[in-house]
């Protein structure tokens, strides 16, 4: 009986730490999400012509990733078919103007917008911005943003990839899937987070509760 007793111990203890290490390895897959519309990053030469010489942007809401904001401010994005109006300016300024609008967008714009990693602007259309004090021409930098996780290095090692990768990841839910194609964007500063768009959300109704998990 106390081989018995002994031999049924060590296969519970064994069952255990097998669920154990599932649950652990599910909870490293769990990535949280961020839904994000149309918006706009300025250079601050824009900046001043839709709002005025030196004007500062006002900062209403940080955003997820460090030193990223919302800002009060809005523009109207302008192509050669049709306008969007209010479109949400984020800070900080950068070095050149950004324009991230969904796939829908371009067709109400006339504008073909490639799918490209944010700072990625090479060869991509240009548009019209229209502020309040005035409106500039970009040559460049019209996008829809490819899916992608921000992560720092740790994230990184612990969930076996690298930056610039590109994974598959698997949605939970009713309208759940696959979505391949996604990018990662890692290093030092970064906090782990997969964004979509919200056409890409809304067609597997992903929101910040829904579970995300790296199948690669």
């Amino acid at each position: 009986m106390d081989n018995c007793e002994a031999v049924l111990k060590l296969f519970l203890e064994a069952v255990q730490a097998n669920m154990s290490s599932v649950e652990k390895k599910e909870d490293i897959y769990e990535i949280p999400v961020g839904v994000s519309n149309r918006h706009v990053h300025l250079s601050q030469a824009d900046v001043n012509c839709l709002f005025g010489d030196a004007y500062q942007m006002t900062k209403i809401k940080d955003l997820s990733q460090p030193g990223q904001y919302a800002c009060k401010e809005t523009v109207t994005i302008c192509g050669p078919k049709g306008a969007i109006e209010k479109v949400r300016v984020l800070g900080p300024v950068r070095s050149k103007t950004q324009v991230e609008v969904l796939v829908g967008d371009s067709f109400k714009l006339g504008v073909a917008s490639p799918i490209r990693l944010s700072g990625d602007l090479h060869g991509t259309p240009g548009i019209t911005l229209v502020g309040p004090k005035g409106s500039v021409q970009i040559t460049e930098g019209l996008v829809v943003a490819q899916r992608h996780i921000h992560m720092n290095c740790e994230d990184a090692k612990r969930l076996g990839v690298q930056d610039g990768q590109v994974v598959s990841i698997e949605v939970d839910g009713p309208r759940g899937g696959i979505y391949n194609n996604v990018a990662i964007r890692s290093n030092d500063t970064s906090v782990l987070e997969f964004h979509v768009d919200t056409e890409e959300a809304n067609a597997m109704s992903i929101n910040s509760l829904s579970k995300i998990k790296i199948i690669k």
